[in-house]
């Protein structure tokens, strides 16, 4: 008790109450700011007076209202206060007991997700709390071979971390390099999904993640049948898939909750989001400045007209107008719901009105990057779609260099790229895992 008095003595929420059960002194230790003294004080009181067994000694009646820390070490008892356990010592035995208390409520309740919307499935998403957030994941999969791993990183804040999978399904090669990773890194600070990266091994420049991350309980759970392992931080909102997937990028498990013609249908329409995203803006530079014979004369005769008071290349136009969208892409995210979206599409209206009749750009380039701007919405998750609008600037400076030829080549270098990315050994590519392998 002095050695704890001694370590919290700056610290001003750390509060002693003790309590007198038949005679005996048991002091009671915890956080304010964690714990709701009053009540907790309150049902440690009731459950010891109110025990059926009055033949048990009070130590004894205190052991089955909580598990016993006696034989742990003063840093290990330190961690139990700090995750907001009520811990209490019987002073005559040296008893040392880890209640679970009536916590204070700094935590939100489930709501629905922000960054994913939902059509048909449930609307619940997960939240800073990790405990709701595995609760979520049991609802949804309600099994014995869900298996739940709890670690603890970090020699200065003790951050958690969870993994789970099932058992059954889950490759047993891909569970043994996630666990020894994990293992093997216990002593690093992990409080951000970067240093997680960093853990498994993953580099700082890959420009595919290596991970799928999700707020939504459905999504971890199909990730969980079909054989990955899903992994929580304390403090974030979200799920992480491991390994990530291409399929990530087209399917989602609401999906399931749809006819199968329709959920093909779905899945078509990402993919051609995702192809118009990458393709259209170096397709039109490559045609308005390099390769205009391509095009039928008629055409080529409109767009040529409608780009006869623009000063700039047409790659210069283009790199000035994505530059302006993913500002605008970008205050979307940064500013308030309230103000955000009216904000933004007001703004966008007229500047792109200004700048077409300030002969700045073109007024198909306004049509052609507002459909890919579209198109990149509709693939699956947010650092997906980032991706994407990182690759379609690869292939928008080869085909200002090189054309057409320049375009093709470009999908070649990145088709081959995605070939070569692997994720804890699971090619990026993969969309069923083979069998026997």
């Amino acid at each position: 008790m002095s050695s704890l008095k001694y370590h919290f003595e700056e610290d001003r929420e750390y509060i002693s109450r003790q309590l007198w059960i038949s005679s005996e002194p048991i002091t009671l230790l915890g956080l304010r700011t964690l714990v709701n003294f009053p009540q907790s004080l309150t049902m440690v009181r009731e459950q010891l007076h109110t025990s059926d067994d009055v033949d048990h000694t009070t130590q004894d009646r205190l052991k089955g209202i909580g598990h016993n820390v006696s034989d742990c070490t003063l840093d290990e008892i330190i961690t139990e206060i700090l995750d907001g356990m009520l811990l209490a010592i019987h002073e005559p035995s040296g008893t040392y007991i880890s209640i679970i208390p009536v916590a204070q409520p700094i935590n939100r309740s489930v709501a629905v997700p922000l960054t994913e919307n939902v059509v048909r499935g449930s609307s619940s998403a997960f939240n800073e709390d990790i405990g709701t957030n595995v609760g979520l994941l049991r609802k949804h999969i309600n099994s014995s071979d869900l298996q739940i791993a709890t670690y603890r990183f970090g020699e200065v804040t003790k951050n958690c971390v969870i993994l789970s999978y099932l058992h059954t399904t889950i490759d047993p090669t891909l569970l043994r390099s996630i666990i020894n990773a994990i293992e093997s890194n216990l002593h690093k600070d992990i409080s951000n999904v970067q240093e997680l990266s960093r853990m498994f091994g993953f580099s700082d420049f890959t420009l595919v993640t290596r991970y799928n991350t999700t707020e939504l309980p459905q999504s971890a759970a199909r990730a969980l049948k079909n054989g990955r392992a899903v992994l929580f931080i304390e403090r974030l909102p979200f799920a992480l898939v491991l390994p990530s997937l291409v399929s990530d990028l087209f399917v989602i498990a609401d999906d399931s909750n749809h006819p199968r013609v329709f959920a093909v249908m779905l899945s078509f329409i990402r993919i051609l989001g995702a192809l118009i995203t990458l393709i259209i803006p170096g397709l039109y530079v490559a045609l308005v400045s390099v390769n205009p014979d391509v095009l039928r004369f008629e055409l080529a005769h409109s767009i040529a007209r409608s780009r006869v008071d623009v000063p700039y290349p047409a790659i210069v136009e283009t790199l000035l107008l994505l530059f302006v969208l993913e500002l605008i892409l970008e205050a979307i995210i940064r500013l308030p719901p309230s103000i955000g979206p009216t904000l933004t599409m007001v703004g966008g209206i007229v500047l792109g009105q200004a700048v077409v009749e300030a002969k700045l750009v073109s007024s198909l380039l306004i049509i052609v990057l507002a459909a890919t701007t579209i198109s990149n919405a509709t693939v699956v998750g947010y650092q997906n779609a980032l991706t994407i609008r990182l690759f379609k600037y690869v292939l928008l400076i080869l085909s200002a260099i090189f054309g057409v030829l320049g375009l093709l080549f470009g999908i070649v270098i990145i088709c081959s790229y995605l070939a070569g990315v692997k994720s804890l050994g699971i090619p990026y590519l993969q969309l069923k895992y083979p069998k026997g392998e």
